[in-house]
């Protein structure tokens, strides 16, 4: 058991006592029952399916013990830089563009609006960008090492072969930092690891592209700390399997102002009172801050959308924060 979001650190066996480990064994024998019995609800009361207290085999949570602050090249070497990465599998959204060439830094054109708002909001809050579609710049943990965090951006189904997936997971223990925005959410499935590090959840399905009002649940946190207690927004609001969990919740949508419903594609129903759109978690050395958030290629761009400003802000603020410029998960 290394999960630690009710905020108990947990780097080793060794830290817990029988006491707490016959503890954990009870409570996952009543987190077991419970989901038998189609007991787990949030605070809807809407059934829904929760992990419980999985850990992925690794200190994840809102316990900053569960991060290694190690002498590493991202450090020391004076810059802030990050990897933005957008390879597809199946699906690809509009605010991607066309497929980009191989390599680093392909040339990006007026249709690859999410790529180009970041490349321009670093320019803005200083930090540098580099981009690729290539799973062959994320093969070795020498290829990351230089970044402060990598940006997966709207990324489906397998992106990562196993030298990538290594590359990265060694990446983040050495503390490095992890951004997954929208259909990353709707990445490597397959993966558990990678799961965790979304949160211990994944994109089941969403209901229609739709306005809906996002409301703030932290005002600490950097990425929230600037935006009003509420605005608007249009997304196509996704529905998570498992629930997150041991993640500190950021913000989430208002599903009553959702005034086409919200059953999802394949049936799910919404998830009540309580749908998180964003989140944020220490994760097996690392930082991982994750948001559904950006279906709309208006939320990249300069066509009008409402809540478009206080987007940007959140992701910015995501982005610095989990690069380690502010303090993070607040």
């Amino acid at each position: 058991m290394r999960a630690t979001g009710s905020g108990v650190s947990s780097r080793s066996w060794k830290r817990f006592g029988l006491a707490t480990l016959a503890a954990a064994t009870a409570a996952t024998l009543a987190v077991t029952i419970g989901l038998q019995s189609g007991a787990a609800s949030d605070k809807g009361g809407v059934a829904r399916y929760d992990d419980g207290i999985a850990d992925y085999g690794v200190c994840r949570g809102t316990d900053p013990s569960c991060y290694n602050d190690w002498d590493t090249v991202f450090r020391n070497d004076g810059q802030r830089r990050v990897l933005v990465y957008t390879a597809t599998g199946t699906s690809r959204h509009a605010h991607l563009g066309p497929l980009l060439g191989p390599g680093m830094n392909p040339p990006l054109t007026a249709a690859h609006v999410a790529q180009s708002a970041v490349v321009q909001w670093g320019q803005e809050y200083g930090f540098s960008v580099d981009w690729t579609e290539d799973v062959t710049q994320l093969n070795s943990p020498a290829r990351l090492r230089s970044y402060d965090a990598v940006i997966f951006l709207s990324n489906s189904r397998t992106i990562l072969d196993d030298a990538a997936q290594t590359a990265l997971m060694q990446y983040i223990r050495s503390g490095g930092g992890f951004v997954g925005i929208h259909n990353t959410l709707g990445a490597m499935y397959h993966w558990p690891w990678f799961q965790g590090l979304l949160g211990g959840t994944h994109f089941y399905d969403h209901g229609p592209h739709q306005e809906g009002e996002v409301v703030v649940l932290n005002k600490k946190d950097e990425s929230t700390k600037t935006l009003p207690r509420s605005f608007n927004f249009k997304d196509e609001w996704y529905n998570l399997e498992p629930f997150p969990s041991h993640v500190r919740f950021l913000a989430a949508v208002e599903e009553k102002t959702m005034l086409r419903g919200t059953k999802g594609s394949n049936g799910h129903p919404g998830h009540g009172k309580f749908h998180p759109v964003s989140w944020c978690q220490y994760y097996d050395g690392g930082r991982s801050w994750v948001t559904s958030l950006g279906h709309d290629s208006a939320a990249w761009n300069d066509t009008p959308l409402a809540g478009d400003t206080f987007f940007k802000e959140h992701v910015v603020n995501g982005i610095l924060s989990t690069m380690g410029a502010k303090p993070f998960c607040r």
